[in-house]
């Protein structure tokens, strides 16, 4: 049977389609979303839970490629690339490589820093309006170094990231110290990102899903896309029972595997599944106070009231659907090196997720050329979960007509096509 039509449809029930279906209703709109799988259970599970505008220096950085070319083969380096022939990802690369420069770092800082921290600054409201529960806290992050030359690089980046409203403090690594049991002698320096926070992913998710369906949305769990038809006044979905689902608006918000559902359509949409690892324990008796990123090996920790996660890493191996021991053996290696705790008494979890990468490392966010009826929200790479509100923002803003807080030009599609 096919359903009658609905006011807008969102694909993805992640935390940036839940976002969007939320701003959405806010805005006096019906909104339907059609999960594949489980809410909240692809790449919004197993990350970190950070909220961070302190990462709005983009991946593509000036000596990342040299540094690329050094880790190919290493399987267990931060960037790795298995090597394969695959032209797509080649020319992804190929467009990557060309943004490692300074003018492109700086203006794709800004663009990240605009939605960061509007992101940031609209979550904090909606945790006291709707009463997620998902233990958020407003504690900052830090970023530890035991490497005095990698701490001295990114301490210089500060001032850059002052000029887009990033407040950082240097810290002394003997002080650091004496701040943070949960550290290991040799530390060297840390820089604390006062306005960052944290929260629980999975509950985040959870309490999204609660209030869209509290406020008339509808959520369709197990409901997989798999092929889109504009029309005139709407868009056809068809799902995998052969069913469809029809919209007068529909929102793409399905990460990773966005390029193959909008490909149909004529849309070219560079975005590569960078996979990402995360291990979860229950949490030691002496876990860090705020969340913290071992620079040096590109590790996050995080400490929840009952949980422990170690997570990161960026793996380019396509859709790899395979829990690499090599990649979470670094992960431990890391903790080992940083912590007198490096894990908690439980182990509950190990986990991959696939990141979806564009190459100028940009959402990619707004209508489609040539199908008015088609909206994108997706190709957050690491940022999924920091940048939700706004993006949901964003897109409701859009939909409905309305002036938005941020200007939408840098994350439009056209710069694609």
């Amino acid at each position: 049977m096919n359903s009658p039509p609905d006011d807008v449809l969102i694909l993805g029930g992640g935390a940036i389609g839940l976002a969007t279906a939320l701003a959405l209703l806010e805005a006096g709109r019906g909104v339907r979303v059609l999960e594949a799988a489980t809410i909240g259970g692809a790449t919004s599970h197993g990350n970190c839970g950070t909220i961070t505008p302190s990462h709005a220096p983009p991946l593509a950085a000036p000596g990342v490629p040299l540094r690329a070319l050094r880790w190919m083969f290493t399987p267990d380096a931060p960037l790795y690339l298995k090597p394969r022939m695959d032209p797509v990802l080649w020319r992804w690369l190929v467009r990557f490589a060309g943004r490692c420069n300074m003018r492109d770092w700086l203006a794709a800082t800004g663009a990240r820093a605009a939605i960061l921290n509007d992101s940031r600054s609209r979550l904090k409201g909606w945790i006291d309006q709707y009463g997620l529960q998902c233990e958020f806290v407003e504690s900052g992050l830090d970023y530890v170094f035991r490497d005095r030359a990698n701490f001295e690089h990114y301490l210089a980046q500060c001032e850059a990231l002052a000029a887009v409203g990033i407040r950082t403090e240097a810290i002394d690594g003997a002080d650091y110290l004496r701040q943070e049991p949960a550290l290991r002698e040799g530390l060297v320096g840390a820089l604390h990102f006062p306005d960052d926070a944290h929260l629980r992913p999975d509950r985040y998710t959870a309490e999204l899903a609660r209030v869209v369906r509290a406020r008339g949305g509808v959520i369709e769990e197990g409901c997989r896309a798999q092929a889109l038809q504009p029309h005139a006044d709407g868009v056809e979905v068809t799902v995998a029972d052969g069913s469809q689902r029809h919209g007068r608006e529909l929102v793409v918000a399905t990460a990773s595997w966005t390029p193959a559902l909008v490909k149909p359509l004529g849309l070219k949409v560079p975005i590569q599944p960078g996979k990402g690892y995360s291990i979860t324990w229950s949490r030691p008796a002496l876990a860090p106070r705020r969340p913290l990123v071992l620079k040096d090996r590109s590790v996050f920790v995080t400490a929840w009231q009952d949980g422990f996660r170690l997570g990161s890493t960026m793996e380019f191996s396509g859709y790899d659907s395979t829990l690499n021991t090599v990649r979470l053996a670094a992960l431990e290696r890391a903790a080992h090196e940083y912590l007198h705790t490096p894990a908690g008494p439980e182990l509950r979890e190990k986990w991959y997720g696939w990141r979806p990468m564009t190459w100028d490392d940009l959402p990619v966010l707004g209508r489609t050329p040539r199908h008015p009826h088609v909206w994108l929200a997706a190709g957050h790479g690491m940022l999924g979960i920091s940048m939700s509100v706004a993006t949901g923002q964003l897109i409701a803003d859009l939909v409905t007509g309305r002036a938005p807080a941020i200007d939408p030009a840098p994350y439009r599609v056209e710069r694609f096509q």
